[in-house]
């Protein structure tokens, strides 16, 4: 199907008068440039060899060749227009299947190298009676955790929990949804929802709000007052694993599976990275982060201060003269790309200026026995006095432009390349060989 499709979709694309041909070889200047994507192919190849447990050069064959599909599956979606009604590959990912509602235009699929299948709905059919369910959301019985068009059966799926089947028939019927287009599928999933966790986020607790303070190995830090030990958070989802307050004002939250601690701090907007935790001096410059206030910055007044609220005095916390409040608490401090502690309290607003306090990240780390979670560049070996302003990730561009080899560029994305300014016509992933000019069926001058 490779060499079929390759061939194929050249000709007919040629034959309809789009393009005059799609170069799927590396040129020239792509040459110079398919260094710069080789570390991130080596590493895809890697996970795609482990997870789909074939070889590497397995890996790489299917993954040109689902490039390939994707061309013709695109030029075919416009070609075929009300007629269209989805495709799919083979679990190998070398056959391209294309339904259509007209068999008529089945030497068109045929054309373009792939399969072709006549069923009686299109695939905006099948959109629309999805956007009917999607309707009636709110109404969904709690035993049904999904639903999505299946283009492989022409028809549209609910998932139902055991014992659920018949409430999941009933909501659909109920949605307007043709019974003879629904398909109810015994399902064990119970989703939720999977999030990076990222310093000065917002979790909540029962009917509260706080900011996470660092990501650690298999969760993170925030203040003690932020829920006692077994209480349970969400967004990020997890358990309070420990917690001291008064006396300290810090704890630690268990992550539940799936929820992935990042060494990023969040800077409202964009992220700084976390390297470590060196201690920052007095009279040091620190940022703080949260989710009500955002990003505010100071310097560090005193160490080893106490402070005395209502429930209680809390001893050993650093003293600044940044702002923060209510829902700022257990947010990320940082100096440099250093992590200093996590939001306990103080006084004033973030209007007309106060003092905040902040409980140290090493006495949280030392006394649950976590490891902070940082980036690949060690630690500074000097205190670093001056908070770092996001970087973008170092990447080599081809001279004077922005476009990359495996890249994904969706629909209207714009990237230069040889001095031009280009702009997607089709999604895709980028390749060696799939520069910009040399692949007018994907971009166009913009």
């Amino acid at each position: 199907m490779n060499r079929k499709i390759l061939a194929a979709t050249a000709a007919a694309i040629t034959g309809a008068g789009l393009i005059t041909a799609i170069a799927l070889t590396p040129s020239a200047s792509a040459g110079q440039q398919a260094t710069a994507g080789d570390q991130a192919q080596s590493e895809m190849l890697t996970a795609m060899s482990r997870d789909l447990k074939i070889s590497p050069e397995q890996a790489q064959l299917r993954l040109a060749s689902e490039q390939r599909a994707a061309v013709a599956d695109n030029m075919l979606k416009k070609q075929l227009g009300t007629s269209y009604a989805g495709s799919w590959l083979d679990s190998t990912g070398t056959t391209l299947t294309v339904a259509v509602t007209d068999a008529a235009q089945a030497d068109l699929v045929r054309a373009a190298g792939a399969t072709p299948k006549t069923v009686a709905r299109s695939a905006a059919d099948l959109d629309a009676a999805k956007l009917r369910l999607d309707a009636k959301s709110t109404k969904a019985p709690k035993t049904v955790p999904g639903w999505f068009t299946d283009v492989t059966t022409n028809s549209i799926v609910v998932l139902a929990n055991a014992g659920g089947e018949a409430a999941a028939k009933s909501w659909a019927a109920e949605s307007g949804v043709p019974s003879d287009l629904v398909r109810i599928e015994a399902s064990t999933e119970k989703p939720r929802a999977l999030i990076d966790i990222i310093g000065g986020n917002a979790y909540t607790f029962g009917s509260g709000r706080c900011s996470i303070g660092f990501p650690v190995e298999g969760g993170f830090v925030t203040a003690g007052h932020c829920g006692t030990t077994g209480t349970r958070t969400s967004n990020p989802s997890g358990t309070v694993a420990g917690s001291s307050f008064p006396g300290n004002d810090y704890a630690w939250v268990r992550a539940d599976a799936g929820n992935t601690p990042r060494p990023l701090v969040n800077r409202y907007p964009g992220t700084v990275p976390v390297a470590g935790s060196t201690e920052a001096a007095v009279n040091s410059s620190v940022c703080r982060s949260g989710s009500t206030t955002g990003w505010h910055c100071g310097t560090i007044l005193q160490k080893n201060a106490s402070v005395t609220y209502p429930e209680g005095t809390i001893t050993g916390l650093t003293r600044t003269n940044a702002c923060a409040e209510p829902g700022d608490s257990g947010g990320s401090w940082i100096s440099g790309d250093q992590a200093q502690g996590v939001t306990s309290g103080g006084s004033g607003n973030c209007t007309s200026g106060g003092t905040t306090y902040f409980q140290p990240i090493s006495e949280i780390l030392s006394v649950y026995n976590l490891r902070l979670t940082v980036s690949g560049n060690p630690p500074s070996s000097t205190t670093p006095t001056t908070p770092t302003t996001p970087t973008s990730p170092t990447t080599s561009n081809p001279p004077g432009g922005t476009w990359a080899p495996y890249t994904y560029y969706g629909s209207g994305a714009t990237a230069s390349y040889g001095g031009n300014d280009y702009r997607v016509i089709q999604p895709h992933t980028s390749m060696p060989g799939w520069e910009p000019p040399n692949v007018p069926a994907l971009w166009e001058l913009a």
